[in-house]
């Protein structure tokens, strides 16, 4: 169930650091407001994932969830580019956390 908990708090990673960009710097309320809700969320999860996981892997799983995620929101967007190197190197980070879980 941490794992689930992780993944979960990874996802909500990508929510907050989009919201911030839409923030306008915290200029903007709703985004304002969706990114407090999201990074506090966030953040509760890593902790309560790093009870039963092991801290550099937690912390390294969540960070590339959330990190690949937003990249690959940008993407879908239109707002980065889409290119094949920058697809392999979002797959290779993918592959990394799969490796971290696969034996941890």
């Amino acid at each position: 169930m941490d794992w689930v908990i992780l993944i979960s708090a990874g996802v909500l990673e990508a929510v907050w650091a989009t919201a911030l960009g839409a923030s306008n710097g915290l200029r903007r309320l709703r985004p304002s407001i969706v990114f407090l809700a999201a990074m506090i969320v966030s953040v509760w999860g890593l902790a309560v994932a790093m009870q039963t996981i092991p801290t550099g892997t937690a912390y390294a799983v969540w960070t590339a969830t959330g990190a690949s995620l937003t990249v690959a929101w940008a993407m879908l967007r239109g707002t980065e580019p889409v290119t094949v190197l920058r697809m392999l190197l979002l797959l290779g980070i993918v592959g990394c956390v799969v490796g971290l879980k696969v034996v941890s």
